[in-house]
């Protein structure tokens, strides 16, 4: 591109050169070509010394129209510098340099050269777009970054939550078994080994959910495990999960089961999957009650327990669990409440809205 203006302008210079009118001094006419092939030449220096060509082009183009015989092209040279540093952002370095070119040409006016007010006035618009120009071209890539990075920074808050509810669910279920396993195991060695039992299965399917978390992290060319992802297919094993560490918990269902959206049914999945390490880890509940309720725009989930431990009690670990679920409902537009009945049952309740399109 620096090489196609550069050719251009010299071809410029050239025919203005043939056209301009004859008897032109040798000198002149080598101080004209010296003048256009040091500006165009500076350009090949533009991405080291972005500035200091900025400014040999704004002066040698100055001193071009000052000292030279020969019309021509050259002042794009200076243009096209302006657009590339206000597109960097170096905005107040751009207007500095047409300044000093508005200012140069007005003074050459004023002293009766061969510029009039007219061509003042319509580089000054010129230098006026193209810093414009630049400037609006610098905001669009600096907004493209920003939004690369916040999304960056969402993937890397999603990443976290998956590996919150995967390691959290696991290690407490693994905590509520081998507590069950030392209580019992002189008292009772057989219920002591399901324990173990229990503790080696959860273990296997922690690890197996982890690696398929982290897998997203991988380089594309690497090979990562791959795994369904988490969704309500999968409840029976929370519910499975879930009675090794002493839960009694029933699944009622209403409404018309479909296919629900993918980031909708992993959410569902999670959500009851920190309900029921919550009601195992902190409440002492023995039953749960999971109700999933199929809408046509929304998909509706309320887990009950019967533990009595205090609402405080569910975060004191200082976790995100409730928080957590909170904001995986917010982000899909929805909402989850989680607090006390009157009855005394604590209740986990979210509405997910399964349209397409909804969430933020």
């Amino acid at each position: 591109m620096v090489l196609v203006l550069a050719v251009l302008v010299l071809v410029g210079v050239a025919e203005g050169q043939r056209l301009g009118p004859g008897g032109r001094a040798a000198n002149a006419l080598v101080v004209s070509w010296l003048l256009a092939l040091t500006v165009c030449a500076v350009l090949l220096l533009r991405r080291r010394f972005p500035l200091a060509v900025g400014w040999c082009t704004v002066v040698g183009t100055g001193a071009y129209y000052l000292l030279s015989t020969v019309d021509g092209p050259l002042v794009l040279v200076p243009i096209v510098v302006l657009y590339g540093l206000a597109s960097q952002g170096r905005i107040q370095v751009a207007v500095a340099m047409a300044a000093v070119m508005v200012i140069g040409v007005g003074a050459g006016a004023l002293a009766g050269g061969d510029v009039n007010g007219t061509a003042v006035f319509m580089l000054t618009g010129w230098l006026i777009a193209v810093v414009a120009l630049g400037a609006m071209r610098h905001g669009r890539v600096a907004y493209a970054e920003e939004e690369a990075q916040l999304r960056a920074v969402q993937e890397r808050l999603r990443i976290a939550r998956e590996l919150h509810d995967v390691i959290g669910h696991n290690m407490s279920m693994i905590n509520v078994q081998a507590s069950a396993a030392l209580h019992r195991l002189k008292k009772d060695p057989d219920q002591a080994a399901e324990a173990l039992a229990a503790i080696k299965e959860g273990s296997k399917e922690g690890l197996r959910e982890l690696r398929a978390t982290l897998g997203v992290l991988r380089q594309v060319d690497e090979e990562a495990p791959t795994a369904p992802t988490p969704g309500l297919a999968r409840i029976e094993d929370l519910v499975v999960s879930a009675g090794l560490a002493g839960l009694d918990v029933r699944i009622e269902r209403s409404g018309t089961e479909h296919r629900l959206p993918a980031a909708v049914d992993l959410a569902a999945y999670r959500i009851v999957q920190e309900s029921l390490t919550n009601a195992a880890k902190h409440s002492g509940a023995r039953h749960v009650t999971v109700r999933i309720s199929y809408e046509d725009t929304h998909l509706t989930l309320v887990v009950e327990d019967d533990g009595q431990g205090p609402f405080p009690s569910r975060t004191a670990s200082g976790g995100s669990g409730i928080a957590g679920m909170t904001e995986r409902a917010r982000a899909l537009g929805g909402t989850l409440t989680a607090q006390h009945a009157p009855h005394g049952a604590f209740v986990v309740h979210a509405r997910l809205p399964i349209q397409t399109g909804q969430g933020r």
